[in-house]
């Protein structure tokens, strides 16, 4: 291994160490330094798909996408998928392995930890500088036996400790004195800086504080990062979703999306987010859904069980109101299963359920297979002709789609040029369903299937001229989160942490 190293961790879990370490690899990447990111062990639905194949945590993804790199495997080689508050898929190297319950730990670091020292590895023979993001808090003493993310990864790298801390929630100066008072003394050795995160108001106030804390911690404070309201970033957990409106200003055209309770990927709605003329509304209970042009049931990692869910929370009547009303419905992966005749899982792939009735608004069944698709394609929009691209994370193989109702042709995916039909539309075309995630990032598409909505509400169509280009916004948002860093940070003092020169 030559490249440096440098880890993130931090008091607590979201305190913003995604944030920081994004933020970390665009400065690094302006200054000229090749950087990459790396997690050995996330856990979170939210994933995207790499070059080949193969899933990593969202968060890795928009990392290395700062960082202007393709996302690899080898940047989070474990994903963690919760199925449910026991048990979760595991993910090594892009691949599912197999569930894994609270009594099969040991099998699991078996598999995982060789997996995750051969994909430094590779990491560091390619690149001069390895961000590393730890889990969770820093002293989390009770899994210090089992620790495989944060001072286990500390030590194989040999990494410098930036200790991260929230502001925001309060209680700051006890949670970063008391992680560094349970840290082991070679632990407490690595901790070279502090960032303070998330704070509003005049920084001269903490000046007492900041005092306080490095005298005595003996850990200097490097820098306060301010609040940022509007990141601009993927988000990689879901819990902030809940009952959560997009738009606090009231829109022309209004979506509902069901915060089911495996939501998996719901950043596929966020281009959506940034239009002009759309209100986004993530909701639990249908009593709190009331006009919706449209209903999006999205992806989720256990499409029986949420299924399930949606029928005990009453979301079926709901949806069958909402058809009879004229309004569109659009089922995404899991969501898309969710809406055929029947799901049949004979294997016990995703559930021990063998077969399951579906909500039967969409003339499709789903069959579960053992090995997961995960592609990233390219298509076109068969009524509009509209070129998409986005990816594939499934396990449920689609039956039934007939040429004459299918919504996109696909042309390439990662293994190369195919020529497949793929996705489903109604009759009336109101009831759509796909397993593309991303589908709403290609501006073409999004703006037509916009304008179809504004057209039958009466409203004038918006023009090209208006459309989100979700890319350079992306750009925008990495620069903007460096930007404030470096601003708070001397850059040049936490390279000579990682013994880099900029």
């Amino acid at each position: 291994m030559s490249a440096k190293s440098l880890m993130v961790m931090g008091t607590a879990s979201d305190v913003g160490k995604s944030v920081v370490v994004t933020a970390l690899c665009r400065a690094f990447a302006r200054a000229g330094v090749r950087v990459a990111p790396f997690k050995s062990q996330n856990m979170s639905n939210n994933s995207a798909v790499c070059r080949g194949g193969g899933e990593i945590g969202r968060a890795q993804a928009v990392q290395a996408e700062a960082g202007g790199l393709e996302p690899s495997v080898d940047m989070n080689p474990v994903l963690l998928k919760t199925e449910s508050d026991m048990t979760c898929q595991v993910v090594i190297r892009g691949r599912a392995r197999f569930q894994m319950g609270a009594n099969d730990y040991e099998r699991y670091r078996t598999e995982a930890w060789p997996e995750i020292v051969s994909s430094y590895s590779n990491l560091a023979r390619d690149f001069e500088l390895i961000v590393i993001e730890g889990a969770g808090g820093a002293a989390e003493i009770n899994l210090r036996h089992r620790d495989i993310v944060n001072w286990k990864i500390a030590e194989i790298a040999d990494a410098p400790v930036l200790l991260v801390a929230d502001i925001d929630k309060g209680g700051v100066f006890a949670s970063i004195v008391g992680t560094i008072e349970l840290l082991a003394p070679d632990e407490r050795r690595r901790v070279k800086g502090v960032l303070i995160n998330k704070f509003r108001g005049d920084v001269r106030l903490l000046e007492s504080g900041l005092r306080f804390l490095e005298q005595r911690t003996g850990v200097p404070i490097l820098g306060v990062l301010p609040w940022q309201e509007h990141l601009g970033l993927p988000q990689e957990d879901a819990a902030m979703l809940d009952g959560t409106s997009k738009s606090a200003e009231k829109k022309p055209l209004t979506i509902g999306v069901i915060h089911l309770p495996c939501i998996s990927n719901y950043t596929d709605f966020e281009a959506l987010e940034s239009e002009p003329d759309v209100a986004v509304h993530y909701l639990s209970d249908p009593g709190t859904a009331h006009r919706l042009d449209v209903l999006i049931i999205p992806g989720t990692k256990s499409t029986v069980a949420d299924l399930k869910w949606l029928r005990r929370g009453g979301w079926e009547d709901f949806l069958a109101r909402h058809r009879r009303a004229g309004g569109w419905i659009i089922g995404v992966c899991g969501g898309y299963q969710m809406l055929g005749r029947r799901i049949v899982d004979t294997d016990g792939v995703e559930s021990d359920t063998p077969e399951t009735v579906g909500l039967g608004l969409l003339e499709i069944e789903t069959t579960f297979q053992s090995e997961k698709i995960t592609d990233r394609i390219r298509a076109i929009h068969l009524p509009t002709n509209a070129p998409i691209s986005g990816y594939e994370i499934h396990s449920g193989r689609i039956i039934g789609v007939p040429e004459s109702r299918a919504l996109f042709r696909l042309m390439h995916r990662d293994a190369g040029v195919v020529d497949e039909f793929e996705g489903i539309r109604s009759d009336d075309a109101r009831v759509i369903g796909t397993s593309i995630h991303g589908v709403f990032d290609s501006a073409d598409f999004r703006r037509n299937f916009l304008n179809e909505i504004r057209i039958a509400k009466g409203l004038v169509p918006l023009e090209s001229s208006e459309r989100i280009d979700t890319d350079a916004n992306r750009r925008a948002a990495f620069d903007r989160i460096a930007n404030a860093l470096e601003r708070c940070v001397d850059l040049s003092r936490i390279a000579k942490l990682a013994n880099i020169a900029l």
